[in-house]
């Protein structure tokens, strides 16, 4: 039976604690994974433009052996062009696997029910789960254990702190997430996180007070402005200036690791001393997406 990754909703704690443990091993041993995906052929559907995701997942499959194809959405939207129920039974036709970069969780959903091969989900307006697995083995290998690791996420609520916050919970971190008023994940996706925290011994605290930070190891932000979103620039330093990462604030918190998923706007949520410091774990994460990504690409299609 084919397995899909869109959420990571439905893997235990062992099961996520193996993946990272293949990530490292196919980051570190590479040889051992040339041929893991020989003769296999992925296609790459992509909605949203992309730097790190595009050339990740393509160099990463063309180092197991494999193939991908690149489709952009041509003009729009997918669902716009075919149906995309459409769209996933053909693409399963040919492809071994789909890879979809999406406006809409929605869409990674009808792609999944109609496709007979697996479902990647690289990113969507409610997760970004390759980003979160790429977070968590950078975590891994700075700090070591996971169990327990205080990070803080400051910034906006959105796919990239819903999936830190889920991710995390299930590997038993303790996550913070401190927001603007008004910015705060969507409930239902902290519910989602935090039933997982029971079996776990994690936890998840929703703040709009930065003194949540203090005593965290990592502070992680993302961009203020998503793709898509034309709120005046000027209007939305008003709101998260107060909590842009920069020195001061790092120091106060104790941390010493900060972290972004890129693309970074230098100055506004983070600064550039931060990113060019000896505490940035930026190009860390971005090297480990493509380690992670090849980890699920492996588990997925049964290597």
């Amino acid at each position: 039976m084919k397995q899909d990754l869109l959420t990571f909703a439905d893997w235990s704690q062992p099961e996520l604690n193996a993946l990272l443990e293949l990530a490292l091993k196919v980051k570190t041993t590479p040889a051992e994974f040339q041929q893991v995906l020989a003769g296999k052929s992925l296609v790459a559907l992509f909605e949203k433009p992309s730097l790190r995701t595009r050339v990740s997942f393509d160099i990463g499959i063309n180092r197991l052996g494999g193939h991908m194809v690149y489709l952009d959405s041509q003009a729009g939207k997918l669902a716009g062009r075919e149906d995309t129920l459409d769209m996933g039974a053909n693409l399963a036709c040919w492809a071994d696997a789909i890879i979809a970069r999406v406006y809409s969780h929605k869409t990674l959903e009808d792609l999944a029910t109609a496709a007979r091969v697996p479902v990647v989900n690289a990113l969507c307006d409610l997760y970004h789960p390759c980003q979160a697995l790429a977070d968590y083995l950078s975590l891994k290998e700075h700090f070591g254990e996971l169990k327990g690791l205080p990070l803080c996420y400051i910034g906006d609520g959105n796919n990239v702190s819903n999936s830190l916050m889920l991710v995390g919970a299930i590997l038993g971190a303790d996550v913070r997430i401190v927001t603007p008023a008004g910015y705060e994940p969507d409930k239902e996706m902290v519910d989602k996180a935090r039933q997982r925290t029971a079996q776990s011994g994690g936890s998840i605290t929703i703040s709009n007070d930065l003194a949540a930070a203090e005593g965290c190891k990592a502070l992680y932000t993302d961009t203020w402005l998503s793709m898509g979103d034309d709120t005046p620039l000027e209007q939305i330093k008003e709101v998260f200036m107060p909590y842009q990462l920069n020195m001061p604030l790092l120091k106060k918190s104790g941390a010493s690791a900060v972290m972004h998923c890129q693309p970074a706007h230098r100055d506004l949520e983070i600064t550039s001393e931060l990113i060019d410091s000896d505490y940035s774990l930026l190009f860390l994460q971005a090297e480990n997406r493509m380690h992670a990504q090849n980890a699920i690409l492996i588990s997925l299609l049964g290597q």
